[in-house]
């Protein structure tokens, strides 16, 4: 079933202040210029993008915004989207001084687990809307749902409603990272827009940086609920920067919502979603409860795409998803989630477990692959103008196998020093390809499937998580298990003795004999849980062969290939 809305045929491409009206009045500045120019010199060139105008006016960027005014949108899309990737690190820090006061330990999992379901099932119906309705109101919307979630959970009496919150939570997160990089997209050219997808990836390595340190002080001198409360402020901000520097024209017409799509998507997705968090923990992986909930996504899924195919406007066009960049653009997103967090779930445990380091240090080995993200994302826009984006992302995928190879060779006596390198090594991988991928969708898509296009970019980076996190977490368990299957003492323990190992003040009960095979299990499951993530990252090297050889020049980028 679809929905006829109100919107303005007029808006074809343009979706800030002055679409047609600036192209007609570039058209007749330009023509003031012929008629001032010398006789026989012709037409001028047009002036570089962003550089003062031959008028004198002051310098404008892309779709007729003026730089400065575009600098102080980048900066409230920067805030919102550190009030997003803050959220996580700093809520983990929090979850001892909640489940303390709230109760309910067995459900603490659902206070991540649900916010990241809501987020990601809702992420490509997002990039959607937005190009439906602008970005503007999107962004709004989903930035005000995430600081009313915000508040409820600063407000929560208990463990359900905290749950309960989150989710709501993570409805409006769902917004925020599609649609901001999605504005990126519409401000920037080619030539600008990998520096400032830069300048986002550098704010997710801030905040895994100072997260964990910012909760820590906010849970002891004010209280777990200023944990969340801390979003309002830097939400308004955000809010109020887009609202009064973002201009996009008033839309009417007739627009078509596809809820029949929007609907069976979300079925499809959280389904899977929920078996890849809760399969190996919650329930074996071989039980009914897995056979349903994988019944269920496939029969939604089937559903969905006969959806698709017949909706006059749907919510993911499928035919958008074939096109060859599409496909190796999302696929390797999907592989780059995946090796993101298989990397973020054992290097800090490896370093605290094994090689016997503080919890500071641990965090310090993983902060180094935030720190090489945001340094390569920002050369991706040299590399990609002069090399195209194919040699650009192959370049990542090789450095990808080098960083992979570094933390494969890890042992019980490596120092902590090699797994830093190896994961900054890992981050400079994911600036190179993660950066390439989004500038690549972004400038082979019309501007009315930008959202929908980058969307579905962030959708395959969140399901490759999950994937990702499902893996390793399945690697490491199994390893472990069967590494301590000789020791019955500590077989017993069975998934707690992972546990055991990181917990300082249980660990002093074990005697030297049972904490060195402890941490040569442990050391045995990292070692096979990377050798897994050195399979993803060679992975990445068809994938990125799959990417159109261009552009390397700065020539216009709708002819880059879809």
């Amino acid at each position: 079933m679809s929905r006829r809305v109100p919107r303005d045929p007029a808006v074809n491409g343009d979706g800030v202040a002055g679409g047609r009206a600036a192209r007609r009045e570039a058209r007749a500045a330009g023509g003031a210029e012929r008629d001032r120019a010398p006789a026989g010199a012709g037409a001028l060139p047009p002036a570089p993008e962003g550089a003062p105008a031959r008028g004198g006016t002051a310098p404008v960027g892309a779709a007729g915004m003026p730089a400065a005014r575009k600098g102080l949108v980048l900066a409230s899309l920067m805030l919102a989207m550190f009030m997003a990737a803050i959220e996580a690190t700093i809520v983990a820090t929090a979850i001892p001084a909640i489940v303390a006061d709230l109760g309910g330990f067995a459900r603490y999992s659902w206070v991540f687990s649900l916010f990241l379901l809501t987020s990601a099932t809702t992420v490509p119906i997002y990039g959607k809307l937005a190009d439906l309705y602008g970005r503007k109101p999107v962004f709004l919307a989903g930035s005000g749902l995430f600081l009313l979630g915000s508040v409820l959970c600063g407000t929560a009496r208990s463990m359900n409603e905290l749950v309960v919150y989150r989710a709501l939570q993570g409805l409006g997160a769902g917004a925020v990272q599609p649609v901001t990089m999605t504005i990126v997209g519409d401000l920037y050219p080619l030539e600008e827009r990998a520096r400032v997808q830069g300048y986002l990836s550098s704010v997710w390595g801030i905040s895994s940086i100072i997260g964990p340190a910012a909760g820590g002080l906010l849970v002891e001198h004010a209280g777990w609920p200023w944990v969340f409360y801390i979003n309002v402020p830097i939400g308004l901000l955000a809010m109020a920067g887009v609202l009064l520097f973002l201009r996009e024209p008033k839309r009417q017409g007739d627009v078509y919502i596809d809820f029949q799509g929007s609907f069976w998507m979300a079925v499809a997705i959280s389904a899977l979603l929920i078996q890849l968090v809760e399969g190996g923990s919650g329930w074996p992986w071989l039980s009914p409860q897995t056979a349903a909930l994988l019944a269920v996504s496939t029969v939604a899924g089937v559903l969905f795409i006969r959806q698709e195919r017949r909706a006059p406007d749907p919510v993911l066009p499928l035919g958008l998803l074939a096109r060859p960049l599409m496909r190796a653009a999302n696929l390797g997103g999907l592989v780059g989630g995946a090796v993101i967090a298989g990397i973020s779930s054992t290097v800090p445990t490896f370093v605290q477990g094994v090689l016997g380091q503080t919890v500071t240090v641990g965090g310090f080995s993983l902060a180094t692959m935030s720190i090489g993200w945001p340094l390569a994302a920002t050369a991706a826009g040299r590399l990609m103008l002069r090399f195209g984006f194919r040699r650009t992302a192959l370049a990542g995928a090789v450095i990808g196998v080098a960083g992979a190879l570094v933390l494969v060779t890890t042992g019980t006596g490596s120092p902590v020093l090699q797994v830093a390198a190896g994961s900054f090594v890992i981050g400079a991988c994911m600036g190179l390809t993660m950066t390439t991928y989004i500038v690549s969708i972004q400038s082979a898509v019309p501007r009315h499937e930008r959202g929908v296009a980058t969307g579905s970019q962030a959708f395959a980076r969140m399901l490759g998580s999950a994937i990702g996190a499902a893996l390793v977490g399945a690697i490491i368990n199994g390893r472990l298990a069967a590494h301590l299957a000789a020791y019955p003492d500590l077989a017993r323990l069975g998934g707690d003795a992972g546990n055991l190992l990181l917990d300082e003040a249980r660990r002093v009960l074990l005697d030297e004999g049972q904490l060195a095979i402890l941490r040569d299990g442990f050391a045995e499951a990292f070692h096979a849980a990377m050798w897994a993530i050195l399979v993803l990252n060679l992975l990445v090297l068809p994938i990125a062969r799959m990417l159109p050889a261009g552009p390397a020049s700065r020539r216009d980028e709708r002819a880059v290939p879809a």
